[in-house]
Parts: C-alpha cells; structure tokens; sequence
C-alpha cells in the first residue's frame, strides 16, 4: 500500500480450482452465494471501499465492461454496509453489476483477501477472480498496490476467450444434430 507491505489473511485461490462458496449481503439485506450465478461467468470485483477513488473508479468500469458481455455478472465486493453501496449506485447510475457486502461473513478470509495488518486490517485488498459457468477459476489477479486499478484488459480476455471457445463448441454441436 504505497510502498508499504501490508499482508493478507491468505493468497488467492488457484486458476483450474473449484471456486469457494461464499455468503455475501445484497443491497436489500438479502444473503447472496455463489450458487446464486451458477450458470454464469463470474467477476468478483473485490476493494476495500467503495468511498475511495480507485475502488469507485474500478466499480465504474466493470460496469461499463458488463454492458457488453453476455453471460457475464460482475460482483463488487467490499466490507462497506449494503446502505452505503446502493447510495454510491444511486449517485452514478451504476446499474450493470451486483454490490454486494462482506460487512458480516468471512469471505475476506475463503478468499485471502482480507488485510491482517496495517492501517487497512480488516478491509478487503483489491483483487480480482474471475469464475467460470462450472464454478471453476479461470484467472485470478491480486493487484500488488491496492491504489492502483486491476488490469481490466485481462479480465475481459479471459472472459472472452471463454466465451468464444463456448460459442464454438455450441455452433459445432448444432451442425452435428
């Protein structure tokens, strides 16, 4: 974190892996789990706070990037209380990912991403794990300084990329039939 060290509860899980479940916290109070986007690719956009520059700006362009993909949600994940995610969406017409809040699971921890020391413990570190439709984890990219963004290039190439070879296997599969 500006050139300090700051560690975190774990790394994050292996790419080919089963991804963890998780129970997070919807913007209505209501307990959301990975079986809930079962079917889906996954983007788990995971910050400390959505009250920061850098984890607002990355909030605004997973929603852009989810606009045009299909199959495709975007999690953001933070420890900030549902209230205070729906008021930022509100405020920015944020409309194309799930906030969602980890204000009273362990997910931090499933996913190695909680801060265990300095003065962010507790929060979240910026990371970003992409799920494939079968649970599976295809990439995955702990950001080595939490004020600097995720590489949104590859996040959308490896959830294209899947989505191409899926498309291929089902346009050969409808000529076979």
């Amino acid at each position: 974190m500006r050139g300090k060290e700051v560690k975190t509860f774990a790394k994050l899980p292996h790419i080919n892996v089963e991804a963890p479940n998780f129970e997070l916290t919807d913007d209505k109070m209501e307990t959301k789990t990975l079986d809930n986007y079962k079917g889906k690719y996954v983007i788990l956009n995971i910050f400390p706070s959505v009250d920061t520059g850098v984890c607002s700006m990355s909030v605004r362009k997973f929603n852009e990037l989810a606009a045009n993909l299909e199959n495709t949600v975007v999690l953001c994940i933070s420890k900030d209380l549902p209230f205070a995610q729906k008021r930022f969406c509100g405020a920015e017409g944020i409309k194309n990912v799930v906030m969602l809040s980890d204000f009273r699971t362990d997910f931090g921890k499933r996913y190695g991403v909680e801060m265990i020391d300095g003065n962010s413990r507790g929060l979240l570190s910026r990371a970003v794990v992409v799920i494939d439709p079968k649970g599976k984890i295809i990439y995955e990219e702990q950001v080595a300084d939490i004020s600097h963004e995720p590489n949104y290039e590859k996040v959308l190439a490896a959830v294209k990329l899947l989505l191409k070879e899926f498309s291929i296997s089902v346009s050969l599969i409808q000529k076979t039939t």
